[in-house]
């Protein structure tokens, strides 16, 4: 059995699917984000980065084993499983880096396009620099799986992680004003992820979790973006005073 933690966000969704496409036996255990249930010393053991996902895998060669970060957390599981990863050098690697792709391009800058959308106060209007750049970027992050996809279905070549990591940060595209008019290959590769019904039972994971809309308390914007190194640091500090 694997322990998810899991908050309903894109990050959280690329695992639920990867568990559900590989029909593997998990169990959800719920990080309430505007709690700060983050920090807590229990789940810091498992994701020192105080972020989702995380897991436990109880039943790991040589005990059990935690990881931390989606994309880790995805090449775990393709490796234990053997699937949705090829063993073939190249093959490999062309999964992996468009997988590296979205950890370190579609994810941030979806993230960041979303605080800025959702959660900044006053709106994207109080904010325009911000709002725009990000909104620019994930647009010509859009127009590199245009490109990518003209000959191929999938991103890298046949359906794989890669796909799965990319595909939830897309998910929320009109609430980004953000249009597919121009991008039909990214609208054909959406529409073939959404039809897998692996990919359908893996978003439904976590529904009676979401947030509303425009909901959030002044704790909870502290609790999720007023944390500092200095907050980071503060039980070490503590000990070394003591």
């Amino acid at each position: 059995m694997i322990d998810l933690y899991f908050a309903p966000t894109p990050n959280g969704w690329k695992i639920t699917i990867m568990l559900e496409e590989c029909a593997l036996p998990y169990r959800v255990v719920p990080v309430n984000l505007g709690k700060g249930d983050q920090f807590k010393p229990d789940f810091l053991r498992i994701s020192p980065n105080n972020r989702m996902p995380a897991i436990v895998d109880d039943e790991a060669p040589g005990g059990p084993i935690s990881i931390f970060e989606s994309g880790a957390i995805l090449v775990y599981l393709a490796e234990k499983t053997g699937r949705f990863m090829p063993a073939e050098l190249h093959a490999r690697f062309d999964v992996l880096q468009w997988l590296f792709w979205q950890v370190g391009g579609l994810g941030p800058m979806g993230g960041q396009l979303s605080h800025f959308v959702n959660y900044a106060p006053g709106g994207p209007g109080q904010h325009a620099y911000s709002h725009t750049r990000y909104k620019n970027e994930y647009d010509r992050l859009f127009a590199v799986m245009e490109r990518d996809l003209a000959d191929k279905p999938y991103l890298a070549g046949e359906y794989s992680i890669a796909d799965m990591a990319a595909w939830p940060w897309l998910v929320p595209y009109k609430r980004f004003e953000q249009s597919m008019d121009d991008y039909p290959n990214v609208r054909r590769w959406f529409d073939a992820v959404k039809t897998r019904p692996a990919v359908q039972r893996g978003m439904e994971v976590g529904k009676d979790l979401r947030r509303p809309q425009g909901e959030m308390s002044e704790e909870q914007r502290r609790i999720m973006f007023g944390q500092t190194g200095r907050d980071v640091l503060k039980d070490l500090r503590g000990k070394a005073d003591s």
